[in-house]
């Protein structure tokens, strides 16, 4: 048991916190959370201020759009969330870290699909030369729907048994335009000639017979050999 004593006591104690370090842990534990408060007391702000923004852009009847300042992320996830409690459409435009927004449309004022990527592409939308550049486009759909109707509906203004009959003579010219048909007859083999149904026996006394046959008709063939 002594020597069991000995040894815990050389043992390294734990280092004991100070009344020190411990105060100056729960000042910064305080201080964390009082940031905390405040980031969360500023976003609470700053929706209050988008809220208020948002409703008198929906009573004034004038504007159709509005444009808010670049702002960070976390500010412009707030802008949308307000809009969609609204009932209102809201898109990003704009490049991250440099001009980054929001912008808002009033419900009847959507934007159409041509007028959002000319915004996020930077350029001034102008609805006059959208009308112009939609009905160029229309008045090019039907051209290409007629030019395709004409290349299906197409005939040939020659005959080409005329253009080469003078070369290959009229009636050749004629058998060369017609429809050629498959000769049904072509290869036929009736079924009966495909293979022999006789017997081996019958085959073997077929073969004698038509000897004997030979033999009578010419006795002198086996004098001759």
């Amino acid at each position: 048991m002594d020597l069991l004593g000995s040894i815990l006591n050389s043992m390294d104690k734990p280092p004991s916190i100070s009344d020190k370090q411990r105060t100056l842990m729960k000042k910064q534990k305080e201080e964390y959370l009082r940031k905390q408060r405040e980031e969360k007391e500023k976003l609470k702000t700053f929706r209050e201020k988008i809220e208020d923004k948002i409703n008198k852009f929906l009573q004034d009847g004038s504007p159709q759009k509005y444009k808010f300042e670049p702002m960070e992320q976390v500010h412009r996830s707030i802008v949308h969330d307000v809009a969609e409690v609204a009932g209102i459409p809201a898109f990003s435009i704009g490049e991250e870290g440099v001009d980054r927004h929001v912008m808002i449309f009033k419900r009847e004022f959507a934007p159409s699909d041509d007028e959002l990527a000319a915004l996020r592409r930077g350029e001034t939308w102008d609805p006059e030369k959208a009308k112009q550049l939609a009905h160029q486009r229309e008045l090019e759909k039907k051209q290409e729907e007629e030019a395709q109707k004409k290349s299906k509906n197409f005939v040939p203004t020659s005959n080409y048994r005329e253009k080469y009959e003078h070369l290959i003579g009229r009636e050749a010219a004629k058998e060369a335009a017609r429809k050629t048909q498959t000769n049904k007859q072509y290869g036929f083999v009736p079924s009966e000639n495909k293979k022999d149904v006789r017997s081996i026996e019958q085959t073997l006394a077929d073969i004698q017979s038509k000897k004997r046959q030979k033999v009578s008709h010419n006795p002198t063939s086996d004098s001759a050999e």
